[in-house]
C-alpha cells in the first residue's frame, strides 16, 4: 500500500486489538446468543457502519478537534455514556420470553424476531457516537504511515478500511461463536438470562466508566 510503512505489524496489531473485548464485542455476543448468528453478524456490519464514520472524521480532522476541544469531548462522552447505560437497562429490563417449549436460539429464523434494522442501528450508534474510537484512530492509524507519503489523507483512509474489514471479520467470527455455543447450550433458558443481566450490568458499567473519563490533554 503506497505511503505505508510496516503494513504487515499493522494487520497483526489490528487483529489483536479488534479480538479485544469491550462493549462492541459484548454487543455482538449478546445479540447472537439470544438471537442467533445473522442477528449477531448484523450487529457487527452496524458497528463496522460505525467505524467508517470515525475514519472518515479522523481522516478530516475531525478527530482532532474533539481532541483539542474540552468540550466537544464531554458532549460526545456524555452521548454515548448515557446511549450505553441505556442499553444496560433494556437488557437488565427486558421482560423474559414466554415460550412452552424449550428456547432454540441459533437458527436464522429467530434472528428475525428483534428486527435486524434495529440491531443495525443500535450497533451503528454503539460505535458511532464513542469519541474514544475516533481518538483511537487518531492515535493508532498515522503511526504507520510513511513520512513521506505522497497523500496521507488516501493512506489514512486504506489503513482505516483495512482495520475496519479486519474487525469485521473478528467480529463475524465473534457472533458466529456465540451462536454456536448458544446452540450447545440449548433449552438453558435461565443461564441465558443471566448472561444478558451481566451484559447488562457491563455495558452500565462501560457507561459510567466513560462518563468519569477525563478529556485528553491536547499535544503542543
Amino acid at each position: 500500500m503506497m505511503g505505508v510503512d510496516h503494513l504487515g505489524l499493522f494487520v497483526v496489531a489490528g487483529l489483536l486489538l479488534n479480538l479485544t473485548p469491550g462493549p462492541d464485542v459484548l454487543f455482538i455476543v449478546t445479540r447472537a446468543l439470544k438471537s442467533g448468528a445473522r442477528a449477531g453478524m448484523v450487529a457487527a456490519l452496524g458497528i463496522a457502519a460505525g467505524c467508517c464514520v470515525h475514519i472518515l472524521a479522523a481522516a478530516v480532522g475531525v478527530s482532532a478537534l474533539v481532541a483539542a476541544s474540552a468540550t466537544a469531548f464531554a458532549v460526545l462522552k456524555w452521548l454515548v455514556a448515557a446511549y450505553l447505560v441505556y442499553v444496560g437497562l433494556s437488557m437488565l429490563l427486558a421482560r423474559r420470553a414466554r415460550e412452552s417449549g424449550p428456547v432454540v436460539l441459533a437458527p436464522d429464523a429467530v434472528a428475525l424476531r428483534p428486527g435486524l434494522g434495529r440491531l443495525f442501528l443500535q450497533g451503528f450508534w454503539t460505535n458511532a457516537l464513542n469519541p474514544k474510537v475516533a481518538l483511537f484512530f487518531l492515535a493508532f492509524v498515522p503511526q504507520f504511515i510513511a513520512p513521506g507519503a505522497g497523500d496521507p489523507t488516501l493512506a489514512f483512509l486504506g489503513l482505516g478500511a483495512l482495520f475496519n474489514l479486519n474487525g469485521l471479520l473478528v467480529n463475524f467470527g465473534w457472533a458466529l461463536l456465540a451462536a454456536w455455543l448458544a446452540g450447545r447450550l440449548g433449552s438453558l433458558r435461565h443461564g441465558l438470562a443471566g448472561l444478558q443481566r451481566v451484559a447488562g450490568a457491563l455495558f452500565i458499567g462501560f457507561g459510567l466508566k466513560l462518563a468519569l473519563s477525563d478529556a485528553p490533554v491536547p499535544s503542543r
